[in-house]
């Protein structure tokens, strides 16, 4: 089974033969057999030819690039194998139509905001947190545009963010929640969190016949993969937030795991593959399906989530979010 690889070290990758080697700057070499390989995210600072990017687009292998800082960058995705001209103007269609966008708006919100309310009930005294995110919750469907659906949305991330201080272990906190740049250790890893699932649901969308570039919830871009901004929206509280919470609370990571010396705070190197280590775990974690009646990974759930919203454009089966059950 194929599976994901991380680069951390400086140097080159390249094709060799049938595989793929990773030369770092010492001269020390690794070859991935590219039979193995779902994605690559490169975190460190490598030379890429054309022959290697030849060699993964034959075998369909995307390609994601993070800073210096551990931010995401940007993602090269080989050419589209799957796409259907019917889906891509179901998707236009969906978009262009008011009242259909915001439905599948509303219901990427509502996923969301099930996933906040379903971690707050693990901790005591979040009782508040909770209820306010549930008055959110029920005028969504009140909404009448885009811009009121994510007031409620913020407005809820505001509350949810703000609970975490009752329950996570000192000294990490968060006073509101900073994007660029983060200046906190939390942020910080919030950050982080967001990306690594933002590429993997775009890895998800990648496989199916859906064009990444046409969103609802988010409004779409010629800079970013907007559909896969939506659907993250179900799966950062359900996946990231819950490994932020363990490997905190059970001080895996620390203060001494970020760099805050500048103007803002990011993860170490060593940080972040403690965080990759837990990340890579739960996404292949298996349970039950309802519906399936048969194990699945969360990525499995995630290409699942992608091929419901199919149906839905296609008229065949009402998109509902994903809500954990267990």
């Amino acid at each position: 089974m194929s599976r994901p690889y991380y680069i951390f070290s400086n140097g080159r990758v390249k094709r060799d033969e049938n595989t793929i080697l990773i030369e770092n700057d010492k001269g020390e070499k690794k070859a991935i057999p590219v039979e193995d390989t779902e994605c690559i995210h490169i975190f460190g600072e490598v030379d890429l030819n054309t022959k290697f990017f030849n060699f993964i687009s034959q075998h369909k292998i995307p390609v994601h690039i993070y800073n210096y800082y551990g931010f995401y960058s940007g993602s090269f995705l080989p050419r589209e194998q799957n796409l259907s001209g019917l889906v891509v103007v179901k998707q236009a269609e969906h978009y262009l139509n008011s009242e259909q966008r915001l439905g599948l708006a509303k219901s990427f919100v509502e996923g969301a905001m099930f996933h906040m309310i379903r971690n707050l009930r693990e901790h005591s005294g979040t009782e508040k947190s909770i209820e306010f995110i549930e008055k959110e919750m029920t005028n969504i469907q009140e909404c009448k545009d885009i811009s009121t659906l994510m007031g409620c949305e913020g407005r809820a991330k505001d509350e949810y963010y703000q609970a975490f201080n009752i329950f996570l272990n000192e000294p990490f906190s968060i006073e509101k929640r900073e994007k660029h740049p983060p200046t906190n250790p939390l942020n910080a890893l919030i950050s982080f969190s967001n990306s690594l699932i933002y590429t993997t649901v775009l890895n998800e969308i990648y496989h199916t016949q859906l064009n990444s570039t046409i969103s609802y919830l988010h409004q779409p871009s010629e800079r970013r993969h907007s559909l896969s901004l939506d659907l993250s929206e179900i799966f950062k509280p359900l996946i990231g937030d819950t490994i932020i919470f363990k490997l905190i609370n059970n001080r895996v990571l620390s203060t001494e795991d970020f760099d805050n010396s500048l103007n803002y705070c990011y993860l170490k190197e060593e940080g972040r593959k403690k965080f990759i280590k837990a990340f890579d775990e739960k996404m292949s974690t298996t349970i039950k399906h309802r519906k399936l009646k048969r194990n699945v990974s969360y990525k499995s759930i995630i290409r699942y989530e992608c091929y419901k919203l199919i149906k839905h454009l296609l008229d065949e089966e009402k998109y509902s979010p994903f809500k954990a059950w267990w």
